[in-house]
């Protein structure tokens, strides 16, 4: 292996800072954690191995944007998949409501790891932008248009690019760009909040009601106390677990099932809950740890990303424990942690 030079050295150390603003970009391209964390590493060895091709035309961050945008859209290419709406399972009382959409693939992002994104030649209204369109309703959404369409639109309405680096990026003409943008807004629209359609709130620290919300669900959980557990939830409160199969629609239809998992005389009792708090996608999140029967020690279980109304909880979105330590959460607490 050929010995790293001064200029190599110089060269990984202009890349590195482009290194988080970029994962975020590869995320919100697949809506996955775990894809995106791969596809920035590719796009920084693509960047490597073609470092004496890099001639200075465009920024160093225009032709990183360039190669992972491609990246990702090779990826998209290799993988094809659409939402759809999650199916019934016989035998569980998923409620009422029409089915969410499933998507299976979508995971949550740590807030702490948007703090220093994206650079700064970006501007500050692209960066304001920026933290706010990482929110998981956005991610949903996003993940319904096609491949290309979807690049266009993050280009040109998140990271801010003009239209005509945009087609340089993706060796489209201006006009196909256009077009293309014309198309993904009004079909990004459809899948979004009725009331986030037009335009996305500035990003907020967690208000006192969001953390006294998530204090009481932790309280709930770890006493058990199932009537608790009822009068935080919304009656419309909606509970997905992505990649699993399994929703509920309705206050009723979540507590019939969680509270299975929370009566220690149910074949489905799970053990003693703790939870810690965390921030995942502009929202509350709690990594929840089970202490099973006959065991002493609390293993992770799953991250709870809760969306609050009016002090309640709206909606549930549960992932899998694997995530945890990227919100630098353990995978396992003593009784005393919380």
């Amino acid at each position: 292996m050929p010995q790293q030079t001064d200029t190599d050295a110089g060269f990984a150390e202009l890349l590195e800072p482009y290194r988080r603003e970029l994962q975020v970009h590869c995320y919100r391209m697949t809506g996955s954690y775990d894809e995106a964390e791969d596809l920035v590493q590719e796009t920084f060895l693509k960047a490597w191995r073609s470092r004496e091709a890099y001639e200075g035309r465009a920024s160093v961050r225009t032709w990183l944007y360039r190669i992972a945008t491609n990246t990702c859209l090779d990826h998209l290419r290799r993988h094809q998949r659409t939402p759809h709406p999650y199916e019934r399972l016989p035998g569980m009382e998923h409620g009422k409501g029409e089915p969410p959409t499933r998507i299976e693939w979508l995971q949550p992002y740590p807030d702490e790891m948007l703090a220093d994104i994206p650079a700064e030649e970006a501007g500050p209204e692209s960066q304001a932008l920026s933290r706010e369109t990482v929110e998981l309703v956005f991610l949903a959404a996003l993940q319904h248009l096609p491949p290309r369409q979807r690049a266009v639109l993050i280009l040109r309405d998140v990271v801010g690019l003009p239209a005509t680096e945009t087609a340089g990026l993706l060796d489209l003409s201006t006009a196909s760009v256009n077009s293309a943008l014309q198309r993904a807004r009004p079909a990004l629209r459809e899948h979004l909040p009725a009331g986030r359609r037009t335009e996305w709130a500035p990003s907020a620290a967690p208000t006192r009601e969001e953390r006294e919300v998530v204090e009481r669900y932790r309280d709930a959980a770890e006493r058990l106390d199932l009537s608790a557990m009822a009068e935080l939830l919304t009656a419309d409160a909606k509970l997905t677990m992505p990649p699993n199969p399994f929703w509920f629609v309705g206050r009723d239809a979540i507590l019939a099932f969680v509270g299975q998992t929370l009566d220690q005389a149910s074949p489905m009792y799970f053990g003693r809950w703790r939870h810690l708090p965390t921030w995942a996608n502009g929202l509350p999140a709690v990594g929840g740890y089970v202490q099973r029967p006959g065991t002493t020690v609390f293993r992770a279980q799953n991250l709870d990303v809760l969306r609050i109304e009016d002090g309640r909880i709206a909606e549930i979105t549960t992932f899998e424990p694997h995530l945890l330590p990227a919100f630098g959460l353990p995978l396992k607490i003593s009784d005393q942690e919380r």
